[in-house]
C-alpha cells in the first residue's frame, strides 16, 4: 500500500515537472518567438506612408488648388509641428490615454478589453492603441482574435521601430474624419476653413472625437450627435489634465462651428498645366502669392460686372520685375462661366496687341541711332495709297517730340520711325524681346505692324514689358519654383531703356488716384502705356516701375468688338488698380540716371544736336552709347540783313513720309512758318483723306477704285464735298461719303455749314502710268 501510494506520488511529481518544463519551454519559447519577431527586420514605409492629394502652392507654401488623390479622397499630411497641440492632446484623451507610456500595446486596455468582452459573452470592447490602429490601415485581420493578435504584434514592431511623435503624426494624418476626409489637415479646412495648427479647443475636440464613428459624428449631417461626441472628449481632456474646469465650461458652450468650406481654387489655368505634376510630386510649389492671386481675381471680376454683355473676358499678370516670377496669373474672368469659354487661357490666346508694340519700335530707334528722345516728329496725315493711316482720335498735333508722341500713342510718328527702322528689322527684333508669333513674313504686316497688325500673347508681352522694366536684361517669365532661372540676356542698353522711362511715365489717371493710393502713402513713379486693337476688339495696358509689372488684356473670347474696349478707359483702371495693392520694396521704385546716360545740347525747336546756327537750344539726357551723327537741318545762314546781322532761314520737310530735319531738303514749295508746331484746334477744318498730294493708281476691280472721304470734324457735322468745282454730295456723322476715282489731276474742297473750307490736290494714274502728282 506504501509502495502503491509512493508510486503515484513519484508518477505525480514527474508529471508535474513534465508540465512545468513545458510551460517553462513554452514561455521561453514564446519570449524567443516574440523577441525573433520584434527583432526581423520590418518595412514600416507600408504603414507610415499616406495617399497624398496632390496640391500646387504658393511661393509661401498656401494651397492655390488641390486634387483627389488615387482613392478619390482628400488628404493633406502635416508635420505634428503643424498641428494644433489642442488636436494632439484631444486626440490622445480619446482614443489612447497611456499612448505616451506603453510599447504599442496597452496591457491595462488589453485587461479591461478582456473583462468585458467575457462578461458579455461577445467583443464589445477593443483594447486599440493609436499604433495599433496605424498598424490596421494595411491589414485585412479584422476584429477576430487572431487578428487582433496579429495588430498587437506589428505594433510592438512598429513601436520598437518608430518614434511615438511619427506614429502621432501618421495617426492624424490617415485617421477618416468624415465624407472622403482623410487626416486632420483636410477636415480642419472642410470644416472650419483654416490650417489645422489654428484650432481651438473646442474644434480640436470635435475633430478627435470623429475617427470613432466618422459618417455618425459628421457635424454637417449630425451636429447633435456630433456635439455630444465633442463634450465627451473635452471632459476626456478635462480629466487628464489637459485642460482646466474653466475652460471646459468655455469650450463646452461654444456652438459646434463647422461648416462646408470649399478648398481654393486660384489661378486655375495655371494649375490645371501643373495637374499632372501635382499628381506625381504631390506638391508643386509655384512664383505666385496667395493674396495677390486672390486680390487680382477678385478684382478682376468685379470689373468685369461694369461691362455686362459688352466685355465678357479679361486676364492679368502681376510680375516681381527683379526676378521675373510671377506674382499673380488670371486666365479669365470666370473659370466655369465665361461666354465661350472660360477654360481658355487668356493669357496665352493670341490677341491683336493694338498700340503696345510702340514702345519696342521707338526702343530700336533709339538703340540703332536712328532716333533721339527728344527728337521733333511731325505728326500729320499720312497716305501711302490704299494704306491711310490716322491717329485713335482722328486729329493731329503738329510738331511734336518723340516722347510726347510715344506717350500720347499718336500712331503717325509711330509709323515714321517704323519706316525709319525698316519693316524686316523691326520683325526679326520682336523674337530676341520673346515675342515669336509674328510668324508670316514682314511685308504681310507691313507698317500696320505699329498699330498692331500681328498677334501676340500677354504673356510674352508682359515678358518683353518685364525687359524694359528691368533696363535691358530679357528673363522669361518664371511660374513655378522648380523652373531652373535662366540667366539675363542683354536685349536693350540701359541708357536706352533708362529713356524709356522718362518717355512712358505719366502719373496714373487722376480719377483713380484718391482710391488707389491709401491715406499717408506716396505714390511712387509709374510708367504705363494702353493699347486698342482695329474695330475695339482688345483693349490693353501695362504699367510697370522697378518693382513689379502689371499687365491687363480685356475683350470677348469670340472677338467680338464693343465701344467700351478701349485701353486707357477700360484696361487702365484695373492694372492701375491692381498695382497701386502691391506692397512697396526696399530698393527704389525708380531707376537713377547713370553713366548710362549723357548730357548733350540741342536744337530748341527740332530736339537734334545743334548747330552753329540753331538761335534757340536746350540741354537734355539721351542715351550715352548714341552717336551724334544726326544733327539739325532746320535752320541755315540766309545772308546778312541790312544792319549786318546775320540772318537764319529755317526749311522744313514737304511731306510727313521719311520726315527727318536731320537729312531732309528744303520743299519747292517753301518751309511753313513756325506756326506750323501749334497744335491743330480739334474744331478746324481738315481733309485727312485723302492725304495733300496723294497719288492713285485704279486698279479696274469692281468697287475697288473708290475712296472713302474723310475730314477732321466729320464726326460732329454734315460736310459739303466738292471735286473740280463740282458738287459731288454730301457727308453725315453715320453716313460718309464715296469718291470713284477717275484718271488725272483733281482738286477736292470740303466745306462746312460754318463756311470753313479746306482743299487737297491729288492725282490718279493708269497702271504703268508715268504720270506725276497733281500741282
Amino acid at each position: 500500500m506504501g509502495k502503491g501510494v509512493q508510486g503515484k506520488q513519484g508518477r505525480f511529481r514527474t508529471m508535474a515537472r513534465r508540465a512545468l518544463w513545458a510551460v517553462l519551454g513554452a514561455g521561453v519559447g514564446s519570449a524567443l518567438l516574440g523577441a525573433v519577431a520584434l527583432l526581423w527586420p520590418m518595412d514600416t514605409a507600408r504603414y507610415l506612408e499616406v495617399d497624398t492629394s496632390g496640391e500646387i502652392v504658393d511661393r509661401n507654401g498656401r494651397t492655390l488648388m488641390a486634387f483627389l488623390n488615387q482613392e478619390e479622397q482628400w488628404c493633406f499630411p502635416s508635420g505634428l509641428d503643424e498641428v494644433s497641440p489642442y488636436l494632439v492632446q484631444a486626440t490622445i484623451a480619446a482614443e489612447d490615454q497611456r499612448f505616451r507610456d506603453h510599447p504599442g500595446v496597452d496591457p491595462a486596455a488589453v485587461v479591461r478589453a478582456m473583462a468585458q468582452n467575457v462578461r458579455e459573452r461577445r467583443i464589445v470592447s477593443g483594447a486599440s492603441t493609436l499604433t495599433m490602429q496605424v498598424v490596421k490601415r494595411d491589414s485585412a485581420s479584422g476584429r477576430s482574435l487572431a487578428g487582433k493578435a496579429f495588430q498587437a504584434l506589428q505594433a510592438l514592431r512598429l513601436d520598437a521601430r518608430v518614434g511615438k511623435d511619427r506614429i502621432l503624426e501618421t495617426y492624424l494624418n490617415s485617421a477618416p474624419y468624415g465624407q472622403n476626409l482623410v487626416g486632420c489637415e483636410a477636415a480642419s479646412r472642410r470644416y472650419f476653413g483654416i490650417p489645422a495648427r489654428e484650432l481651438t479647443i473646442p474644434e480640436a475636440a470635435l475633430l478627435a472625437g470623429l475617427p470613432k464613428s466618422p459618417s455618425g459624428f459628421m457635424p454637417l449631417a449630425h451636429p447633435r450627435k456630433a456635439r455630444e461626441r465633442r463634450d465627451h472628449v473635452l471632459a476626456r481632456m478635462r480629466d487628464e489634465g489637459y485642460i482646466s474646469s474653466e475652460e471646459f465650461d468655455r469650450a463646452r458652450k461654444a456652438p459646434l462651428g463647422a461648416a462646408w468650406h470649399e478648398y481654393p481654387m486660384l489661378s486655375p489655368h495655371h494649375a490645371m498645366r501643373l495637374a499632372v505634376q501635382a499628381q506625381e510630386r504631390k506638391r508643386v510649389v509655384t512664383t505666385l502669392d496667395y493674396e495677390t492671386q486672390a486680390r487680382a481675381e477678385a478684382l478682376l471680376r468685379r470689373h468685369l460686372r461694369d461691362y455686362p454683355g459688352e466685355i465678357t473676358n479679361a486676364a492679368m499678370l502681376v510680375v516681381d520685375v527683379e526676378t521675373a516670377d510671377v506674382l499673380a496669373r488670371v486666365g479669365s474672368g470666370d473659370f466655369f462661366h465665361t461666354p465661350h469659354g472660360g477654360q481658355v487661357d487668356a493669357c496665352r490666346a493670341l490677341r491683336s496687341p493694338g498700340s503696345t508694340l510702340k514702345p519696342f519700335i521707338y526702343a530700336y530707334a533709339l538703340e540703332h541711332d536712328l532716333l533721339y528722345p527728344c527728337e521733333t516728329l511731325y505728326d500729320d496725315t499720312l497716305d501711302y495709297g490704299r494704306y491711310s493711316p490716322e491717329n485713335f482720335d482722328g486729329t493731329y498735333n503738329g510738331l511734336v517730340s518723340a516722347a510726347e508722341a510715344l506717350r500720347y500713342s499718336l500712331n503717325i510718328p509711330a509709323i515714321t520711325v517704323l519706316e525709319r527702322v525698316g519693316v524686316p528689322r523691326f520683325h526679326a527684333f520682336l523674337p530676341e524681346i520673346g515675342i515669336d508669333t509674328a510668324t508670316r513674313a514682314p511685308d504681310f504686316y507691313g507698317l500696320g505692324l505699329t498699330l498692331g497688325s500681328c498677334e501676340v500673347r500677354l504673356e510674352d508681352m508682359a515678358a518683353a514689358y518685364c525687359m524694359v522694366a528691368g533696363l535691358g536684361e530679357y528673363r522669361p517669365l518664371r511660374t513655378s519654383a522648380s523652373d531652373a532661372s535662366a540667366g539675363p540676356r542683354r536685349c536693350l542698353s540701359r541708357g536706352t531703356c533708362l529713356a524709356l522711362y522718362d518717355m512712358l511715365e505719366q502719373p496714373l489717371p487722376e480719377e483713380f488716384s484718391v482710391e488707389l493710393v491709401p491715406t499717408g502713402r506716396l505714390a511712387t513713379r509709374v510708367c504705363w502705356k494702353t493699347g486698342t486693337s482695329a474695330d475695339f476688339r482688345d483693349a490693353w495696358t501695362f504699367v510697370f516701375n522697378r518693382h513689379y509689372l502689371v499687365g491687363v488684356w480685356m475683350g470677348n473670347n469670340d472677338g467680338s468688338g464693343s465701344k467700351w474696349l478701349v485701353g486707357a478707359d477700360v484696361a487702365l483702371p484695373l492694372a492701375a488698380r491692381m498695382f497701386r495693392t502691391l506692397p512697396p520694396k526696399a530698393h527704389p521704385a525708380w531707376p537713377e540716371a547713370d553713366e548710362a546716360t549723357k548730357t548733350v545740347r540741342v536744337c530748341a525747336l527740332s530736339g537734334l544736336p545743334y548747330t552753329d546756327w540753331c538761335p534757340h537750344t536746350r540741354m537734355v539726357t539721351i542715351p550715352r552709347g548714341q552717336y551724334l551723327l544726326r544733327r539739325c537741318d532746320v535752320h541755315h545762314p540766309a545772308g546778312n540783313r541790312p544792319d549786318g546781322e546775320e540772318r537764319i532761314m529755317e526749311r522744313w520737310p514737304g511731306s510727313p513720309r521719311r520726315w527727318d530735319l536731320a537729312s531732309v531738303e528744303s520743299p519747292l514749295g517753301g518751309p511753313p512758318s513756325r506756326s506750323a508746331a501749334n497744335r491743330v484746334r480739334r474744331d478746324e477744318l481738315r481733309i485727312l483723306h485723302p492725304a495733300n498730294n496723294a497719288v492713285y493708281m485704279l486698279t479696274r476691280e469692281v468697287k475697288g477704285d473708290r475712296v472713302r472721304l474723310r475730314a477732321s470734324i466729320e464726326r460732329e457735322t454734315t460736310l459739303h464735298w466738292y471735286v473740280d468745282r463740282r458738287y459731288l454730295g454730301e457727308s453725315q456723322p453715320e453716313n460718309p461719303l464715296l469718291l470713284a476715282l477717275e484718271p488725272g489731276p483733281h482738286r477736292l474742297t470740303c466745306m462746312s455749314p460754318a463756311g470753313m473750307t479746306d482743299s487737297v490736290v491729288f492725282d490718279v494714274t493708269l497702271p504703268d502710268s508715268k504720270a506725276g502728282p497733281a500741282t
